[in-house]
C-alpha cells in the first residue's frame, strides 16, 4: 500500500451528462504502472475499445502526473495526456511541464479522465474537491494565451492553472496540441480530441499537499539525485542557460540536422544563423517549471524586421528543426514568430513545420502550383509564406484545409506521387534527427508505440556520445535492437511514469536512473522497488502499448521508415553516404523483436512475455497462444 506521493484519487469527468465522480487508485496499479505514461496506457487499453473513431465521444483523454509530481523531488512537474490519436489511430501520448501538473496533484488527483462530449462549448473548473461545468461559448475561437487570461479573470483568481486548445483544436486539426501556460502537450493531435469533446479548457486550483512516506529516506535519496545533477558537466553550466537549442549546433556537426524536408541534410547546416549563438542574443529571461532548479526554458524576443517585439518560450530544438531546417528558413526572428503563432493557435510545432516543409517540396517539384496554394510561393526558405501557411492550417482555410491533418492524410488527398515526400512513421511526422546517421535513434522511431517520437526511446548514446549502458557506434546497426529496448524501457520507467523531466535523465541520471527511481519511489510512496522492478515497469508499459496498437491492426509492416530514408543516402556532412536499407531494418527489427519476446513475423508480443509481465488478460484479448 502506498503511503505518500499519491493522492489516492482518480477524477472521472463525463461531459455528456456533466457529472464528476471520484474513484480510488488501487495499490496494484500504482505498483505495476507507477504513474504518468503507465497510468495513461493502462486506462487507455482497458477503457477505449478497438476500432473507435478517435474524434468520437467514445475516446477518452487521460491526464496523469506521477507520484513525484508536486513533491520536493526536483524537475518533476510533468504529466502525460493519453488518448487514441486521431493522427495515427494508435496510442496518442504527449507530455508537458509547467505548473498545471503539480496543481492537479494539489487539487487532489493522480488521474483525470475526460469522457463523452459536451453539447456546447464548455470549460471545466476543478478547485480541490469541487468540479464545475461552465459555458465556453464566449471564449470559443480565442487563441490559447487569451483564453487562459480570460478564464482567470472570469474566475477572479490568477492562480488557476489552465490547459486549453486554440482554433486548430476547435477545427479538429489532427496536428492540434493542448497548451498549458506556455507549455505544449504536443504531437499526435490531442488538441483535436479535446476539441471533438467541445472542451475548450480545464482550469485547476488546489490547496493540498503530498505526503512523503519516509522523510529520512527521502532526504538521502534526494541529496544523491541533486549531487548527480551538480556533477553533470553540462546541466548547470550550459543547459540551464541555453536549453535544448544547443542541439542545433551538435546535430549540424554530426551531419544529422534534417533539412528541406529531409532532402538536404548535411548540405543546409544553418547553425550560425539559428544555432545557440544567434538565439542567445535574443534571450531575455527564464520561465522554469514548478519546482525546477535548472530552468532550461528560455524566453526569447524577436528583434528585427517585421517580427520585432514577438516573444516566445523557446524555440526548442525540435521547433528550430521543424520551422527552420525542415523549411529551409534561416531567419531567426521569423522562427520565433512562427513558434509563437503555433502556440497561440494550438498547433504542434513539429508536425506543423514538417507539414509546411512537405508542402514546400511539393511546390518546388510542381506537384502543388500557385493555383493550389492560393498564390503562396511555397519555396524553401520563404519565411513569410511559412507564417501565412501556419495560420491557414490552423483555420482550415485554402490549402491549409488539405494540410491540416498532417502529411500522411494530405499526401493521400494530393496524390501525384506526394506520398513519397510525406515524412512520417505510422502517421506521425518525423522529429529533428536524421536517423540515417543515428541507427538506434531510427529504430526507436520505427518501433515507438506513438509513431515517430523522439521521446519514446531517445538514443542519447548516439546523439551525445554518452557511454551508458555502453558506448556505441552511431553508424552501425549492430546491437541496436537491444539498445533500443533498453532506451525505451528505462526512459519510460524512470522519466515518463514517476514523472521526471527527461533532460535530467539524459544529462545527469542516465547511469543511475533505475537506482535513483527505486530509492525515491520507496522514500516518497512507501512502495519498495528494486532497480530491476523499475525497469520491468517500463517493459510492461511498452508491451501494453504495443498490444493496444496490435488491437488496432499494427503489424511488423508498420515498423518502417519513409522511402527516402531507406533509398537516398545523405548527400553531405559527417554522415555522408549513410542510409537505413531494407536489410539494415530487417536485421535491427529481428534483434529488437527477439529481445522483446515478440513474434518475428508479426511483431505481436508473445503470450509468454505478456504473462511474465502480469498481462495475461491482454494475451487473452489478442488471442495469442
Amino acid at each position: 500500500m502506498y503511503s505518500g506521493g499519491y493522492t489516492g484519487k482518480i477524477l472521472r469527468v463525463n461531459l455528456t451528462d456533466q457529472t464528476a465522480k471520484k474513484e480510488k487508485l488501487s495499490s496494484k496499479i500504482a505498483k505495476d504502472f507507477i504513474g504518468g505514461a503507465g497510468f495513461g496506457v493502462k486506462f487507455l487499453f482497458d477503457e477505449v475499445k478497438a476500432g473507435i473513431d478517435p474524434l468520437s465521444p467514445e475516446n477518452k483523454l487521460i491526464f496523469a502526473p506521477g507520484p513525484f509530481t508536486g513533491t520536493p523531488v526536483p524537475c518533476t512537474s510533468r504529466l502525460t495526456v493519453t488518448a487514441k490519436s486521431p493522427l495515427t489511430n494508435l496510442v496518442g501520448m504527449g507530455l508537458s511541464g509547467g505548473f498545471f501538473p503539480a496543481e492537479l496533484k494539489f487539487a487532489g488527483y493522480d488521474i483525470l479522465i475526460i469522457e463523452g462530449r459536451a453539447e456546447k462549448p464548455t470549460f471545466i473548473t476543478i478547485k480541490d474537491g469541487e468540479v464545475h461545468f461552465r459555458d465556453a461559448s464566449k471564449i470559443w475561437g480565442t487563441q490559447t494565451f487569451d483564453c487562459q487570461q480570460i478564464i482567470k479573470d472570469t474566475l477572479s483568481d490568477q492562480n488557476f492553472r489552465i490547459s486549453c486548445i486554440g482554433p486548430a483544436g476547435e477545427r479538429l486539426s489532427r496536428i492540434a496540441c493542448i497548451m498549458n501556460e506556455r507549455r505544449a502537450v504536443g504531437r499526435k493531435g490531442l488538441g483535436a480530441v479535446m476539441g471533438s469533446k467541445n472542451l475548450k479548457a480545464i482550469a485547476v486550483r488546489g490547496s493540498g499537499s503530498l505526503n512523503i512516506s519516509s522523510q529520512e529516506k527521502f532526504k538521502t535519496a534526494r541529496s544523491q539525485m541533486l549531487k548527480a545533477m551538480k556533477q553533470s558537466p553540462v546541466l548547470y553550466p550550459e543547459f540551464s542557460m541555453t536549453g535544448t537549442p544547443t542541439n542545433v549546433d551538435n546535430t549540424c556537426a554530426l551531419g544529422i540536422f534534417p533539412a528541406k524536408n529531409w532532402s538536404a541534410t548535411g548540405l543546409f547546416t544553418p547553425a550560425d544563423q539559428i544555432g545557440i549563438e544567434a538565439l542567445q542574443t535574443r534571450r531575455i529571461g527564464k520561465e522554469p517549471c514548478y519546482g525546477c532548479p535548472v530552468g532550461c526554458s528560455q524566453l526569447r524576443l524577436a528583434r528585427t524586421g517585421p517580427y520585432a517585439g514577438i516573444l516566445t518560450e523557446g524555440p526548442e530544438f525540435e521547433t528550430l528543426y521543424s520551422l527552420g531546417g525542415q523549411t529551409g528558413v534561416d531567419d531567426m526572428d521569423s522562427i520565433i514568430a512562427a513558434d509563437r503563432l503555433c502556440d497561440e493557435l494550438g498547433l504542434d510545432s513539429i508536425s506543423a513545420g514538417v507539414t509546411v516543409g512537405f508542402a514546400m517540396e511539393l511546390f518546388e517539384k510542381g506537384i502543388l502550383t500557385l493555383a493550389d496554394t492560393g498564390g503562396l510561393k511555397l519555396n524553401f526558405g520563404n519565411h513569410e509564406a511559412m507564417n501565412r501557411l501556419i495560420r491557414l492550417i490552423a483555420f482550415r482555410e485554402g490549402i491549409g484545409s488539405v494540410l491540416s491533418d498532417g502529411v500522411k492524410i494530405a499526401s493521400e488527398k494530393i496524390g501525384k506521387g506526394a506520398e513519397r515526400f510525406a515524412m512520417h512513421i505510422k502517421g506521425l511526422e518525423l522529429p529533428g534527427y536524421d536517423v540515417r546517421g543515428a541507427k538506434a535513434h531510427g529504430l526507436s522511431y520505427a518501433t515507438s508505440y506513438t509513431g515517430a517520437d523522439h521521446n519514446r526511446g531517445y538514443a542519447f548514446q548516439e546523439i551525445f556520445g554518452i557511454p551508458v549502458p555502453y558506448p556505441v557506434d552511431r553508424l552501425s546497426i549492430e546491437g541496436k535492437g537491444k539498445l533500443t529496448k533498453w532506451n525505451q524501457d528505462v526512459r519510460t520507467a524512470t522519466a515518463d511514469c514517476p514523472t521526471l523531466c527527461v533532460f535530467i535523465f539524459d544529462m545527469a541520471l542516465a547511469g543511475t536512473s533505475l537506482k535513483n527511481t527505486a530509492s525515491l519511489m520507496e522514500a516518497v510512496t512507501g512502495i519498495a522497488f528494486t532497480p530491476e522492478e523499475v525497469a520491468r515497469v517500463g517493459e510492461r508499459v511498452n508491451n501494453l502499448a504495443r498490444a493496444f496498437n496490435v488491437r488496432e491492426g499494427v503489424t511488423r509492416a508498420d515498423d518502417r521508415f519513409p522511402e527516402r530514408l531507406m533509398t537516398e543516402p545523405l548527400k553531405g556532412g559527417a554522415a555522408k553516404g549513410q542510409l537505413i536499407s531494407e536489410e539494415d531494418l530487417k536485421v535491427m527489427l529481428d534483434e529488437y523483436y527477439t529481445v522483446r519476446g515478440w513474434d518475428l513475423d508479426t511483431g505481436i508480443p508473445s503470450r509468454e512475455k505478456l504473462v511474465e509481465l502480469g498481462l495475461e488478460y491482454v494475451a487473452d484479448q489478442l488471442g495469442v497462444k
